[in-house]
């Protein structure tokens, strides 16, 4: 099987290579944002869908007419303007088949990246214990530091610009033997908040709060932003504050997450975790005027708690580490896991005595609330459409059964 990974080295570029780099960015951020306006408008004026519809690789033409007008244009690589007009494209994609919301444009200081996609022009080379060397088109050799080999043939390089730092992503794949099943045993992994994941077997993890610990420092960085005049340089540097102390916290969140899935997923074959819509979750109870919403400053914590956690980045760097080892992930629904009993599988929420007490009102089990939910989702792996044994007490039907119309 093909496996393709990315190795990411933080770029040292000249002053020269880093005007040329926010050139570039800046280049692609404004053809992005120019195609972006053309669809749109396009849209409006057709909204009866007649006439010729806008495409990639129409967009593509103009762009190469565009250049031969617009001078600074002409001088970014033309591959990374492309492939703006790629990720514009895959956007209105993941638009109209309903997995995101309708493409903004790009600014500056939050979207400065680009791709190039050709391997032929892009070159990886040591020069050091730790430093290396990236060649790019009409940027030449970029030195960086924290090399580590690349195992397989490149396939693009992805440059981003991030609380004034520029890193290089880049991607390699190769060909690999398919992983043996694991023999290991399953586990299943209740995610929370007042504790990060409760497992089966009765370990239990505590939450980073990452962001909660760095809000204070946060907060006063914001004001530090409000007071400054726009345009200035010293509003310059006090934004570059706050994106230093946000890419601390995401570095930090990022480094809980990988060390405690790659602990996971070497340990066990078999993971199964709640199937948990943190949009959902997370939405403001703000409400409008006409109906204004109750208890909203203790929601927003709420929010701002889970959001800290980062479920899904977690759940995605178990998936692909437990198939590197053989192992799966399932996904299971998430409701009542904490109002059932794992011993005789009773649901009735006036069991959940308190935040990590479990006492269940039939058969007196007691266990920490946390790890009872765990033991519940590890228990519907084998049947996810059907989670829930027993009878609920305060309702007549099965949790996870379908009603039948009368």
């Amino acid at each position: 099987m093909i496996q393709r990974k990315a190795n990411i080295y933080r770029l040292y570029p000249d002053a020269e290579q880093r005007l040329a780099l926010a050139r570039i960015a800046g280049a692609c951020r404004a053809v992005y944002n120019l195609a972006l306006e053309q669809r749109r408008d396009w849209w409006q004026r057709h909204k009866d869908r007649t006439g010729k519809s806008i495409s990639f690789a129409g967009q593509c033409r103009e762009l190469t007419d565009l250049r031969r007008d617009v001078d600074w244009l002409r001088e970014a690589p033309i591959h990374p303007l492309q492939q703006a007009l790629r990720d514009l494209d895959r956007a209105y994609q993941s638009f109209f088949s309903g997995r995101s919301g309708y493409p903004s444009p790009r600014r500056k200081g939050q979207h400065d990246s680009f791709r190039f996609p050709d391997p032929a022009s892009l070159r990886v080379e040591r020069t050091g214990k730790k430093t290396g060397r990236i060649k790019l088109p009409k940027l030449g050799w970029v030195a960086f530091r924290g090399w580590y080999a690349l195992p397989g043939m490149i396939r693009n390089i992805t440059l981003s610009r991030r609380a004034g730092q520029w890193f290089a992503s880049v991607q390699w794949e190769r060909e690999v033997e398919g992983p043996v099943p694991s023999g290991l045993p399953a586990v299943g992994i209740d995610m929370g908040v007042a504790v990060f994941a409760a497992m089966s077997d009765g370990e239990t993890v505590a939450p980073g709060n990452f962001g909660k610990k760095t809000l204070r420092a946060l907060r006063k960085a914001q004001r530090a932003v409000s007071r400054k005049k726009k345009g200035s340089a010293n509003r310059r540097k006090a934004v570059r504050r706050v994106q230093t102390l946000h890419d601390r916290v995401a570095n930090a969140r990022k480094d809980f997450l990988h060390k405690l899935s790659t602990t996971i997923a070497k340990n066990h074959g078999t993971v199964v975790v709640e199937a948990l819509q943190v949009r959902n979750m997370s939405v403001s109870a703000k409400g409008t005027a006409e109906q204004p919403g109750r208890n909203v400053r203790q929601k927003a914590g709420l929010n701002r708690s889970i959001l800290d956690q980062g479920w899904r980045m977690f759940r995605t760097l178990l998936e692909y580490k437990l198939e590197e080892r053989g192992g799966r992930l399932i996904e299971v629904p998430a409701a009542y896991t904490s109002q059932t009993c794992s011993g005789c599988g009773r649901v009735d929420p006036a069991s959940r005595a308190s935040q990590a007490r479990f006492v269940c009102t039939t058969c007196g089990h007691t266990e920490n609330a946390d790890i009872n939910a765990a033991k519940n989702i590890l228990r519907r792996a084998d049947c996810p459409l059907k989670p829930v044994e027993g009878h609920r007490i305060r309702r007549p039907v099965e949790a996870g059964s379908i009603r039948r119309a009368a």
